[in-house]
């Protein structure tokens, strides 16, 4: 008996999904930066929004068009592989936004398959906030080919870790830290809250959100090189490598890599000893 062969439909792609929107409050964005330790005032106050926080207003649609390409049997084995926001600017209290998302790709690999999601998060006139690229694994199914576009690359340099990083940052996962991360994302996965469940899935114990070790690496990169101001992040892209548990203490390691047209561009990686928990950091920062 042969395995059933699976298929992604290509009629999904570049199919944009319906519009999400949402309101932007003062007090949703303190809630999210207390939630992520963020130790940026501005933040804190909820002046402006940290720059992961974009995924929240973006939560409904992003995960809509996967279905759209992926069959529904195989939907539960989907992980976050990876996630690289480009900004145009901060969303900030009385933002009233507007988001959709698009499957633009598929890939096959031995190891699993690959879909690319490419979300718009715009104001109600249209400017455009932030563009975001959501590339999603599908372990252990290989469909084959490739079909349409993928993500930018932000690969790190396997040559720069060698070197010691220029800069280090860490940070402490909280034992409470996915009870709070929960309600102010939006992100109600029971991986992150139930105990049993996770064991269930052949886990351990409860995993951190991949988002929020990413939003603990923003603001690591953002006050050791960004001088804490959110409006000078271009561009902030990882790769999800490993889980990360309540309790772990993260390092985020940083190297510079060169500077153009007034930006400069830093590769990191978050580390949990020698373990790469996101690797293939990239930062765009404006001088």
């Amino acid at each position: 008996m042969t395995d059933k062969v699976i298929r992604f439909d290509p009629a999904g792609l570049n199919v944009w999904s319906d519009e999400e929107r949402f309101e932007v409050t003062a007090e949703r964005i303190a809630e999210y930066a207390a939630a992520t330790n963020d130790p940026i005032e501005a933040h804190l106050k909820g002046e402006v929004a940290p720059p992961i926080f974009g995924i929240v207003p973006v939560f409904e649609a992003m995960m809509m068009p996967v279905l759209e390409v992926v069959p529904m049997e195989i939907f539960g084995r989907v992980v976050h592989g990876e996630q690289d926001f480009h900004f145009h600017r901060p969303i900030r209290p009385g933002d009233q936004l507007v988001s959709r998302a698009k499957a633009i790709g598929y890939e096959g690999k031995p190891n699993g398959s690959t879909i690319t999601i490419l979300i718009e998060c715009r104001a109600e006139d249209g400017e455009l906030v932030n563009e975001q690229y959501l590339t999603a694994f599908f372990r252990n199914i290989d469909i084959g080919e490739q079909v349409g576009d993928s993500a930018p690359a932000h690969r790190l340099d396997a040559e720069l870790t060698k070197s010691p990083a220029q800069h280090t940052v860490p940070a402490h996962v909280d034992l409470d830290q996915t009870y709070r991360y929960s309600p102010a994302s939006g992100d109600p996965v029971p991986l992150h809250l139930d105990e049993q469940v996770a064991k269930d899935a052949g886990l351990p114990g409860i995993i951190a959100h991949g988002l929020c070790t990413m939003a603990m690496s923003s603001w690591g990169v953002l006050t050791t090189v960004g001088g804490s101001d959110v409006q000078r992040l271009k561009r902030f892209a990882v790769r999800f490598s490993k889980m990360v548990f309540p309790g772990d203490d993260l390092e985020t390691q940083i190297w510079v890599t060169g500077s153009k047209g007034g930006e400069t561009t830093y590769a990191f990686r978050t580390v949990r000893g020698d373990d790469v928990v996101l690797g293939d950091g990239l930062a765009v920062i404006a001088d």
